[in-house]
């Protein structure tokens, strides 16, 4: 065959080829490495929740959401969300820390947030989670019982400091503790209603880790929590020197100084009232 004609031949089939690979694309997952914890549903759209463990648990909970449009079989890329935990209890009701929801980071359908369960029944009811959102100027809302199981360890506390004010603590980071110095992160929120639970700024959490099995031994190199502007946290350094059950003997201060809650650790006196826990 002429030179003339094999190339037209062959680069048509190069063209052919490269059609066929991008139509064989690997779909994205942008929900790699999560588990589904339940579906909200309406008429219109399916609310899918995911995490790492696939349950929710009292303390930190980091969240995913997808929103499937049932009519499309196909997930919603913009939309305005908003959510609303309420825990039932037998006199009242209440909710807890939560963030807002924001689109996940180079995910297309994929938003994410927190939220901070404070309390549970043995049974792990008591919760239900509304998910109000926005798709084109349309209002949807979404709302069902959720279950939210009791951690192992105290991952939150919640309490009156001396300001007669009321305050939550929740371990946020180390979630894979290891014998090193690990960074420590925490969220402290006040409780100004049974709905509305803020970030407490410019606050001081200090730290005194000790292992009560071990003699009550500490470890060196640890740092006070200090507020975060960017994320609204407080960072520490924790220095885990070997593995088993620590208890984080915390105070917590005010902007100047007042000690709200929690007591230094000495001989007479080895946990403070202030603390959370860690088992690795």
């Amino acid at each position: 065959m002429k030179l003339k004609y094999i190339l037209p031949i062959l680069f048509f089939s190069l063209f052919i080829a490269s059609c066929t690979n991008d139509d064989n694309d690997p779909e994205i997952n942008e929900i790699e490495n999560l588990e589904m914890i339940q579906e909200l549903s309406n008429d219109t759209h399916t609310i899918e929740l995911y995490n790492a463990t696939g349950q929710f648990s009292t303390g930190y909970n980091a969240i995913s959401i997808r929103i499937k449009d049932k009519g499309s079989n196909t997930y919603v890329e913009n939309a305005s969300l908003s959510w609303n935990p309420v825990m039932q209890m037998t006199m009242m009701s209440h909710s807890c820390p939560k963030s807002e929801i924001t689109k996940a980071t180079g995910k297309m359908t994929v938003y994410e947030g927190f939220i901070i369960y404070q309390m549970t029944n043995l049974d792990g009811s008591g919760w239900s989670l509304t998910v109000d959102y926005i798709i084109d100027d349309v209002t949807y809302s979404a709302t069902n019982t959720i279950t939210v199981m009791q951690s192992e360890n105290q991952n939150i506390t919640t309490f009156t400091g001396s300001d007669s004010k009321k305050y939550i603590i929740a371990l946020i980071e180390p979630s894979t503790p290891k014998i090193a110095i690990n960074e420590l992160k925490v969220g402290l929120f006040t409780m100004e209603s049974m709905m509305h639970f803020p970030v407490v700024e410019d606050f001081t959490i200090t730290l005194d880790p000790r292992m009560p099995g071990m003699g009550n031994h500490s470890s060196p190199n640890n740092t006070d929590l200090t507020y975060n502007s960017e994320d609204a946290m407080y960072y520490g350094d924790l220095s885990l020197t070997m593995t088993g059950y620590w208890v984080l003997n915390l105070k917590l201060l005010n902007e100047e100084g007042v000690v709200l809650k929690g007591e230094d650790i000495t001989s007479e006196n080895e946990q403070s009232s202030l603390y959370l826990e860690l088992e690795f």
